[in-house]
């Protein structure tokens, strides 16, 4: 069975407005995720808002056949959980429509460690620093849990403090394949972002490998820098729960 990938993404970005929308070749940056998804052979779902600033988001997942679901705005368990019932789906990984050049083998090695009784596998140390290249692997049951007691209306943006109060939760994070010899800031939030992103893609192509990704900054060890300085930012939006 193919892994359920749920690519979670609004237009309604506050720091790079409408950035699931920008160009990437001769694609836009979500038709780019869906492609890389298909790519690593991922089923992809669409999992966005019932806004409708988000009524283009269905409609690009009806031109490109995949699924999409749509959900709470702000609640983004709930929208999960809504969609995993929707699908008849029991785990799923999450891909976030930030990151292009995600690692599709990598989420398969985290939804295997998910089927050694996992709860929650979360992403590696270097992913979560802003290499992007993978994200959570979560069953159902777990986010029904952490949404108990949850008004519907609360904003889950920040989900893990939503689910670290579950008590014994069986949570791990995925190893590293190996030590990265510098984290690489490849999330898409700001200006600087998208030209380096944009650079990597004319560069090594929509469907470079990481390892191909990661030896371009070493024949290029300055590359990294053109948007290195918007990192700090970048953790503190997140600590702020800003998107």
């Amino acid at each position: 069975m193919k892994i359920s990938s749920f690519i979670t993404v609004r237009t309604s970005s506050s720091r790079l407005p409408q950035k699931c929308l920008l160009p990437f070749g001769n694609r836009n940056v979500i038709e780019h995720i869906i492609d890389r998804t298909k790519h690593y052979q991922l089923d992809p779902i669409i999992c966005t808002s019932n806004d409708p600033s988000d009524d283009i988001l269905e409609e690009i997942a009806r031109k490109e056949e995949v699924k999409v679901f749509r959900g709470s705005i702000v609640n983004k368990l709930k929208r999960w959980v809504d969609c995993c019932n929707h699908f008849s789906i029991k785990e799923f990984h999450t891909v976030d429509a930030d990151d292009p050049f995600f690692d599709g083998e990598l989420m398969k090695e985290s939804m295997d460690l998910l089927n050694h009784g996992y709860d929650v596998v979360c992403p590696t140390k270097s992913s979560s620093a802003g290499n992007a290249s993978v994200g959570y692997s979560l069953t159902r049951e777990i986010i029904e849990k952490a949404l108990k007691g949850v008004p519907e209306t609360t904003d889950t943006e920040m989900m893990w403090y939503y689910l670290d109060k579950i008590p014994g939760i069986r949570k791990i994070g995925l190893p590293e394949k190996s030590s990265p010899s510098r984290i690489i800031r490849l999330t898409l939030d700001y200006e600087e972002d998208y030209w380096l992103l944009s650079s990597i893609r004319r560069i090594v192509g929509n469907f470079a490998s990481r390892s191909e990704v990661d030896a371009l900054f070493v024949r290029n060890p300055d590359l990294y820098q053109i948007n290195w300085f918007r990192n700090e930012q970048w953790a503190s939006g997140q600590r702020a729960g800003e998107i």
